[in-house]
């Protein structure tokens, strides 16, 4: 059995959460546990996150899953499945849900990505977490990144799936112009549906594929009647559940919202910050990370490893947003994966691909090169 004093982990009771209905695979028995934020905006309040040691044993080497908006760590459990299949050696999972979301407890306030960066860099400590594979989705990507860059040699690797830390250029799909629809892009969302409509938008964003137009709009209206109704169809009825009860709500719904409206200022920030240091500002939080990630993580600092898996139907999945990852982290050229026919949330369509990723960065392959060859190879890898 693991020792407890290895985990370090704080068995708290839960807190507010208006989550009430838990599925079985949410965490295992024993992996889920309570973190008291200690200081911040956030002080007191008590963060989900869970952490496990498929097989009861540990080398050393471990995972850390990052999510984003409108998920929760739930959207992971696919992957960590995966990877507890296919490992063939010892490691530990940590996934943790963000204040607002999942079974953590309610937001106060509509917070940013530097807010979670901040709760995330306390749990990070806390559990002093080394030898990382960092995985980070969506708004996971700022969040997980920002935390970690305060305190970068706990990372070995880095996994990235449909996220940035950049500026998205605007070129092709964009949040605020024509995606997921021409003529009702995601940053719009919030000011259209009402915050007791929130939770159904988000399980039919998350738990859908994309579509056409015609059929993108009429799904999402059944969808939110069908909701209403509290009538549930398909094969898989609890991750819906999961991503439309966390927003029970309204506190959780709008800082849920205020993260889509933000889309349109992703990797800037919506005011500029001018000469603060005010870590709480989205301009400097994102300054901060574009001016570090390549000295720490690059060719002149660590060298970390990395890979990218990327779903093509997404204002993410611009090959623009990928060069921009490159040029600042050049050992990612020839470790892209991207898939044609998946849109943002390649962390549920492709769990198997990412568990394969994770492990090969995890167990195998630590503290990249890049390969001489990597130029002549181009820098994606199509499926």
């Amino acid at each position: 059995m693991v020792n407890e004093t290895l985990s370090g982990s704080m068995r708290l009771t839960r807190g507010n959460s208006p989550l009430q209905r838990i599925p079985s695979d949410y965490y295992p028995a024993n992996g889920g546990f309570w973190f008291m934020i200690p200081d911040g905006t956030d002080r007191h309040k008590k963060m989900f996150y869970r952490d496990n040691y498929p097989g009861n044993r540990w080398n050393g080497d471990t995972v850390v899953l990052v999510h984003g908006n409108p998920e929760c760590s739930y959207s992971f459990r696919k992957i960590i499945s995966a990877m507890e299949r296919n490992a063939g050696k010892p490691f530990r999972v940590v996934a943790m849900d963000h204040i607002g979301f999942g079974l953590s407890d309610q937001a106060a306030f509509e917070m940013t990505c530097a807010d979670h960066a901040a709760n995330l860099l306390h749990l990070i400590r806390y559990l002093d977490l080394r030898n990382v594979t960092l995985v980070v989705h969506d708004w996971g990507g700022p969040i997980g990144i920002g935390a970690f860059l305060q305190d970068p040699g706990r990372i070995s690797n880095l996994v990235l799936l449909n996220t940035t830390v950049f500026t998205i250029p605007d070129e092709g799909y964009t949040y605020h112009k024509n995606y997921p629809l021409p003529f009702f892009p995601w940053s719009k969302f919030p000011s259209v549906f009402p915050d007791r409509l929130w939770g159904a938008v988000a399980s039919y964003t998350v738990s859908r594929t994309p579509a056409r137009t015609p059929t993108l709009v009429f799904g999402m209206l059944l969808h939110l009647v069908l909701s209403e109704l509290g009538i549930r169809s398909g094969a898989d009825r609890e991750a819906p559940q999961v991503y439309e009860g966390q927003f029970r709500s309204v506190a959780n719904a709008r800082s849920s919202k205020r993260m889509v409206r933000e889309t349109k200022y992703w990797g800037t920030g919506k005011n500029p910050a001018g000469s603060s240091a005010d870590m709480r500002i989205p301009a400097v939080f994102y300054r901060f990370i574009q001016q570090n990630i390549a000295n720490a993580w690059g060719p002149s600092g660590d060298n970390i490893g990395i890979r990218a898996l990327i779903g093509r139907w997404d204002p993410l999945g611009k090959d623009e947003v990928i060069h921009q990852w490159i040029a600042h982290l050049p050992q990612l050229e020839g470790h892209v994966q991207v898939f044609e026919r998946v849109g943002h949330f390649v962390n549920i369509e492709k769990p198997e691909k990412i568990a394969d990723a994770v492990l090969e960065l995890g167990f195998r392959l630590r503290k990249h090169t890049i390969p001489r060859e990597a130029a002549s190879r181009g820098i994606l890898q199509r499926s």
